[in-house]
């Protein structure tokens, strides 16, 4: 909640044993993904930091890249922890892939690769922490972990096409770093896939015996 809402200090105090904790993070969510990622090598120095409002949509969203193959992904509504993702977490992955996919296009950065670049691998890597507050929140489930609202998902979109789209216009040396990492897993990915197809036909044609008589 401290990460979730900067300048809010929260005090805690434990009368069983008398113990205190304060929990201060003037940087808010920017700090939450400088803490998930503090023990992993990131692509670039600083997560990259969004803050707007839009149609009574208050996004606030930092994200990060590293070296490693796996997504770690946190999304709220007013502070609920979305755990099942929903319409805002839709609307951000479409416009992460596409953004991407315009700036590596754009650049020539997919010349000779032989690629196309998937969400997947837009999003390998990445360190996100996205939290929206809406008016009238919808969510889905028993546990109330899905986030419902159809209009949110364009909103997050927008937002997150132009400010993501304007940050790597501003910094071409980090949307570079970031779309390099992209690219190279989108390789690994069709190099996987190749192998898998040459073991699958290479049993099956030691599988396939030759008719009898």
């Amino acid at each position: 909640l401290a990460f979730l809402n900067k300048g809010v200090k929260i005090h805690i105090h434990d009368e069983r044993d008398g113990k205190d904790n304060d929990f201060l993070f003037e940087g808010g969510i920017f700090s939450f993904v400088e803490y998930l990622s503090k023990t992993k090598k990131t692509i670039h120095e600083k997560p990259i930091y969004i803050e707007r409002s839009k149609e009574g949509c208050d996004l606030e969203m930092a994200l990060q890249y590293n070296d490693s193959y796996a997504e770690e992904v946190f999304t709220f509504v007013n502070n609920v922890n979305t755990r099942d993702g929903g319409t805002h977490l839709s609307g951000f992955k479409s416009a992460l892939t596409r953004t991407i996919n315009s700036y590596a296009s754009q650049n020539n950065l997919l010349k000779n690769t032989g690629v196309a670049l998937t969400g997947d691998d837009a999003r390998e890597g990445m360190v996100l922490v996205l939290s929206i507050k809406i008016p009238d929140p919808q969510f889905e489930g028993q546990t109330k972990g899905k986030l419902g609202n159809t209009d949110v998902k364009g909103i997050v979109e927008q937002i997150v096409n132009e400010q993501l789209g304007q940050f790597f216009e501003e910094q071409p040396d980090i949307a570079k770093k970031i779309v390099t990492k992209v690219i190279g897993a989108a390789q690994a990915r069709e190099a996987a896939k190749k192998a898998k197809d040459l073991v699958r036909r290479k049993s099956s044609l030691e599988v396939s015996s030759l008719p009898g008589k």
